[in-house]
C-alpha cells in the first residue's frame, strides 16, 4: 500500500531529539497498526553530524525502553518540504530555522512544533539533551512518546487513518 502521509521530525544536529522523535513514532506506528499508511523521516538544521549514529545516550535511553534505533544524521534541505506533509521542530529555533526555508504558505502551514501535540507535558519545546546528564535524555524520550501519540492521534482525525 503507498504511504498517505509522511512526517519529518526536525532538531539542530540530528542525533538526539530528532532521531528519537523518529524511533519512537515509527514504534508507535507499528503498534497502532498504522506503519503501512505513516512514514517518517529525521533531518537537523545545521550539518554538524552528517552521517552519524544517533547520540549513544539518546540511544541506550531509547533502548532501556525497548526501541530500535536506526538513521543517520542528514540536514534538511528545502526540497524536504516536497516529500513531507507534517515537519514537525524541536525548539523555536528550529522552528524559525525551517520556517525560514519556506517557499509558500503552503509549506509554512506543514511546519509545527511538536509539542503541541504533548497532551502530558506542557513543555513549549524538546530541551537539547546533549550537554546534560542522563535525566535529559529520559526526559526527551518521554516528551517524545507523550508528543507520537498526539500526533497519530492527529492524524487519525484530519487524515482519517
Amino acid at each position: 500500500m503507498e504511504q498517505l502521509c509522511h512526517v519529518l521530525f526536525v532538531c539542530l544536529g540530528n542525533i538526539c531529539r530528532s532521531p528519537a522523535g523518529e524511533n519512537i513514532f515509527r514504534h508507535q506506528l507499528e503498534e497502532s497498526g498504522l506503519s503501512d499508511r505513516i512514514a517518517c523521516d529525521s533531518a537537523g538544521t545545521a550539518g554538524y553530524h552528517i552521517g552519524k549514529s544517533p547520540d549513544a545516550r539518546m540511544t541506550k535511553a531509547m533502548r532501556n525502553r525497548g526501541y530500535q534505533v536506526t538513521g543517520g544524521a542528514r540536514q534538511f534541505v528545502p526540497a524536504d518540504f516536497d516529500r513531507f506533509d507534517l515537519i514537525l521542530t524541536m525548539d523555536d529555533d528550529n522552528y524559525r530555522d525551517i520556517i525560514a526555508q519556506a517557499r509558500s504558505g503552503d509549506e509554512r502551514k506543514r511546519v509545527r512544533c511538536f509539542t503541541d501535540f504533548c497532551a502530558e507535558h506542557e513543555e513549549t519545546e524538546v530541551p537539547d539533551p546533549y550537554y546534560g546528564g542522563d535525566e535529559g535524555f529520559e526526559f526527551v524520550a518521554d516528551l517524545i512518546e507523550d508528543g507520537s501519540a498526539g500526533i497519530i492521534a492527529h492524524l487519525r482525525k484530519t487524515r482519517g487513518l
